[in-house]
């Protein structure tokens, strides 16, 4: 073959030089650039966000919408296919924060006390994070293939975001509507949570818009996503921008004792009217958002003050060793881990069962049904199977030679590595599965899966129970995350492997650009600090710490038991909900965010709900009555996007040496990072 034959081939996504049919180009230069240049600003994004309150947005759904606007700037803009290339790549490069474990193993590692944990503390230098980052970057990646065959082409799962994706870029394409009809011919069944639900108002809208595809309307609504689409993301991306850089200059714009001083400055309840706050309410939906407010009035309002008045966590308020927040984390703990487990016991139910009526030996008849494949895609669209076995072989073995240069023998001995990634690639299955029935991804609860496995395997080590479920989440969260764009990829019938190499190069792309940031911050900032509390990193600091010594703060264990046993049962309750399609089955309190409101100081969570409010509220008269959901994105993602850019200045900013204008209305404790 030669050279030009086959980089055109790699560029269409094509199999070998001797395929008749050519197929539109879709792995081009301009997909991945604007895939990159968006995951470049939602890595920044996610860090900031991050690192403040340990919640990250994927946003694959925001990465398609605003690829198609960027598009249109182009001479000729991007086919559908092309645009699932710019997604894909967007949200590799973008979800890098949460995977290295820049929002929470190495806050976590940089919190060790040698006197506690028997080590000091771990602060990597730029090279050795990019080691570290190098070492876990590639492993889901190259995981994604096998299960992308089993869980989408051969159960054939739902991925609701994914799925909505997809929908989405069929209307603004003017694509015949994606077949979603298709069911598992197992016993899954697909389940609907916060997420799903927050989708399905937009899946009915572009259904309807897309059935109505030869009336005029259609092309209206089209022509004013493309003219009025830029113009709605400028001015909210504007507005969040201006917002953030006057609350740099002007703390307390964010921390506006809302409650009164007192309560502010003494428990730490404030409102940030932080419109990015307000974006990612609305793009989680408003029953995700009522249930991390029902956290935050349970923790803050109830636990937070009884804690403190009982003597069980003297310190202030806001300290997380001998302070309420401390004692709070621990009962939000035992939540996270209880809600995670419930909801994965259907998944490894279903999942045992699989694996038992395929030892079983089939009936005379059923020959035929084993050599059934579902493929749709030709091999040369196909990621092969030995880049695969290649891929996941290479990316262990130097994954687990950078861990042991990186961290030494002192840190966790290779072989434990090794058990890390296989305990991984095990996690990843449920994970992904969960994630296909769910549209949640439970990786905070098979995070602290490993971390009680490998107190086992080496028990006293609090650097390698870290580290060790460190590599185990990262492959089970970014296997997730790319199974929905493959979902997406696979009903608008793009490449397969035009979206591996898009995942490939976001994530070798995001490893210099996230630990750059990242390194910038510790720069500039205290991390975990005042302003960037890095949350998750005491969360697996914390149960690192319980399984080495096993104390607990006074009175946290009766409270811990108490909380697990309820939502050990509400958990039940929304599963058996979920899967019988019940209306209420959305309103029943998440776990997850109702412990995310423990993690999290008020002001975080008050914002948000404002949002939940506005996405109820617009899908219930304004989407109800006909008006297109697609507006309401644009806006949240302009948003969200202008305060994560707008921390770019304000980092530069803070590392020049340049401060506050203003402490006006603050009289000391009340804004972050402000010296009383």
């Amino acid at each position: 073959m030669k050279l030009g034959d086959w980089i055109r081939s790699r560029f269409r996504g094509e199999g070998a030089a001797g395929d008749e049919q050519l197929t539109p180009p879709e792995f081009t230069f301009s997909a991945v650039t604007i895939g990159l240049l968006i995951g470049c600003l939602l890595c920044f994004t996610n860090l900031y966000f991050g690192l403040q309150t340990g919640w990250i947005s994927m946003m694959s759904l925001q990465s398609a919408l605003i690829g198609f606007l960027v598009s249109k700037m182009l001479p000729t803009p991007l086919s559908p296919q092309e645009i699932i290339v710019v997604q894909t790549t967007a949200v590799a490069t973008g979800t890098m924060p949460l995977a290295a474990g820049f929002v929470g193993i190495l806050p976590a590692l940089g919190l060790l006390d040698e006197e506690k944990d028997g080590s000091p503390p771990i602060h990597l230098t730029w090279i050795a994070t990019i080691g570290w980052s190098c070492s876990i970057a590639f492993f889901g990646v190259f995981l994604s293939p096998p299960i992308r065959k089993q869980v989408i082409i051969e159960e054939q799962l739902a991925f609701p975001s994914g799925t909505a994706t997809a929908q989405l870029i069929s209307v603004l394409h003017q694509l015949p509507p994606p077949d979603t009809s298709l069911r598992c011919r197992s016993a899954y069944r697909t389940l609907e949570t916060e997420e799903m639900a927050n989708h399905t108002a937009l899946i009915d809208e572009v259904d309807t818009v897309t059935l109505n595809m030869d009336e005029p309307e259609v092309h209206d609504e089209r022509d004013v996503v493309q003219q009025e689409g830029w113009m709605d993301l400028v001015y909210s991306f504007l507005a969040s921008g201006v917002m953030t850089l006057a609350a740099y200059f002007f703390p307390i714009i964010f921390s506006v004792p809302l409650f009164g001083k007192y309560l502010a400055s003494e428990w730490l309840w404030s409102f940030t009217p932080s419109l990015s706050y307000v974006g990612q309410g609305i793009i989680m939906g408003f029953p995700t958002t009522l249930s991390m407010n029902l956290g935050m009035l349970v923790g803050w309002g109830v636990l937070s003050p009884l804690s403190r008045s009982s003597g069980w966590a003297p310190g202030p308020v806001g300290d997380m060793s001998n302070g309420a927040r401390g004692w709070i984390l621990w009962v939000s703990l035992a939540i996270m881990c209880t809600d995670s487990f419930v909801s994965l016991l259907p998944v490894l139910q279903s999942y045992l069962a699989r694996l038992v009526s395929s030892w079983k030996a089939p009936k005379p008849g059923d020959a035929a049904q084993e050599e059934e494949d579902n493929e749709v895609e030709t091999p040369g669209r196909l990621v092969p199977g030995r880049w695969v076995v290649n891929g996941l072989l290479v990316s262990i073995s130097v994954g687990t030679w950078l861990v042991w240069i990186v961290f030494g023998d002192e840190g966790i001995k290779p072989w434990a590595t090794l058990i890390g990634f296989a305990v991984g690639g095990l996690l990843s299955v449920l994970g992904v599965r969960a994630l296909g029935e769910t549209d949640l991804n439970p990786v905070s609860g098979l995070g602290k899966i490993s971390q009680l496995l490998f107190a086992w395997i080496q028990p006293g080590n609090v650097v390698a129970n870290i580290i060790a479920g460190g590599v185990a989440e990262a492959g089970a969260q970014q296997a997730g995350d790319l199974m929905q764009d493959l979902k997406t990829g696979h009903l608008i019938r793009a490449s397969p492997r035009a979206q591996f190499y898009g995942q490939l190069i976001g994530s070798a792309l995001s490893i210099i650009v996230s630990t750059t940031a990242y390194t910038l911050y510790q720069r500039a900032y205290t991390i975990p600090g005042p302003s960037f509390p890095a949350p998750t990193a005491y969360v697996w600091l914390s149960l690192a710490r319980l399984l080495r010594d096993g104390q607990l703060p006074e009175k946290s264990s009766v409270f811990m038991l108490l909380f697990a046993f309820l939502f050990a049962v509400i958990a039940g309750i929304k599963v058996m909900a979920t899967r019988r399609g019940l209306p209420y089955a959305r309103w029943i309190p998440s776990g997850v965010a109702f412990a995310i409101g423990f993690l999290n100081t008020p002001s975080f969570s008050l914002a948000r709900l404002i949002g939940g409010l506005i996405e109820y509220w617009y899908h219930g008269r304004v989407a109800k009555t006909g008006g297109a959901d697609i507006c309401l994105i644009v806006i949240a993602s302009g948003f969200v996007l202008g305060e994560g850019v707008m921390s770019i200045l304000s980092l530069v900013l803070r590392t020049c040496g340049v401060g506050v204008l203003s402490c006006w209305g603050c009289s000391g404790g009340i804004c972050p990072g402000c010296p009383g």
